[in-house]
């Protein structure tokens, strides 16, 4: 693991050290988790969100589905 400094403000910093004896871990492993949420929140990748939602469909045929909707269109 890499050490690292960062700068926070001073009503930061004491909401930081509160949170962490509320929780009873380090401000280190809050920063961490905090990281990792907005990293997970920014990878919205297409190959992700096919994963996510392959096999949601359960009506049967989907391609028809699509094919009779856009019949309408016409």
């Amino acid at each position: 693991m890499i050490r690292t400094i960062i700068s926070l403000d001073t009503e930061e910093k004491e909401w930081l050290e509160r949170k962490a004896a509320s929780e009873g871990v380090p401000m280190a492993k809050l920063v961490r988790e905090a990281i990792r949420g907005m990293r997970q929140q920014q990878d919205v990748s297409f190959e992700r969100l096919l994963k996510q939602t392959s096999g949601l469909w359960r009506r049967g045929d989907g391609l028809a589905y699509q094919r009779r909707l856009r019949k309408e269109w016409r």
